[in-house]
């Protein structure tokens, strides 16, 4: 297995794990434990997380792990029906049975999951593919509910004091709207006194995150959001 292929099929190990203990809150050694194979440690599964979290599919707190929806679900989502991710070795019943669990809430009635393929219908999509696809975001109105439902979720989860980054509120929502609209739109809400948008710099000054922040030329680099009083 290239190593390529082998950090994709840790992370979505990672999230499938992550997902089968609930998605929220996890204790990161709880996780970690369970991620390890023979002659493995901890230190074998920290570009995975780090990975992970640049893609916006989880957070990390100094303790503990969530999944961070819907590009957590669909990292795994496609993930998991990738013909190359596969188990290197045989499986015990923990992540068998996470695998019955994560099939029967995709609602696959019929077909099966070996090698990391699932079951595809007369469309030609997996069933797991229909059912986690988000829908795009038509409208403004639909995109302030979403973008405030990110916000809220987010300021929650991960005890952010009312000041959440603009990038993790973009790939939260990700594809279901290009980046100029999320921009547009962002910069709607702030006008509409819903979010004021504020400078900054991002944690680690990570390039990537400062790209999914907001630039713009009057006001320049907007790297969080806070919900202003209705």
């Amino acid at each position: 297995m290239s190593n390529d292929v082998e950090a994709k099929a840790k992370e979505i190990r990672l999230l499938l794990y992550l997902w089968d203990l609930g998605g929220s809150d996890v204790k990161r050694g709880e996780l970690t434990k369970r991620l390890k194979r023979k002659k493995e440690t901890a230190a074998h599964y920290q570009d995975s997380y780090q990975q992970l979290e640049d893609k916006g599919a989880i957070a990390l707190s100094r303790y503990k792990v969530s999944l961070v929806e819907p590009t957590g679900l669909q990292m795994l989502a496609e993930g998991l029906k990738n013909e190359a991710f596969e188990f290197e070795s045989q499986i015990g019943a923990k992540t068998a049975n996470a695998l019955l669990k994560w099939i029967r809430e995709q609602g696959i009635s019929a077909g099966s999951v070996g090698d990391g393929a699932v079951a595809v219908g007369k469309t030609g999509e997996s069933a797991i593919e229909q059912s986690s696809a988000p829908k795009a975001i038509a409208s403004y109105d639909q995109f302030k509910q979403v973008a405030l439902d990110v916000y809220d979720q987010l300021n929650r989860d991960y005890n952010l004091d009312d000041l959440v980054p603009i990038y993790r509120i973009r790939r939260t929502i990700s594809d279901r709207v290009s980046r100029s609209q999320f921009n547009d739109w962002m910069l709607e809400m702030q006008a509409n006194d819903i979010l004021q948008l504020q400078g900054g710099s991002v944690e680690d000054s990570a390039p990537d995150k400062i790209e999914d922040s907001i630039t713009t030329d009057l006001d320049g680099l907007r790297c969080y959001a806070r919900r202003l009083p209705s």
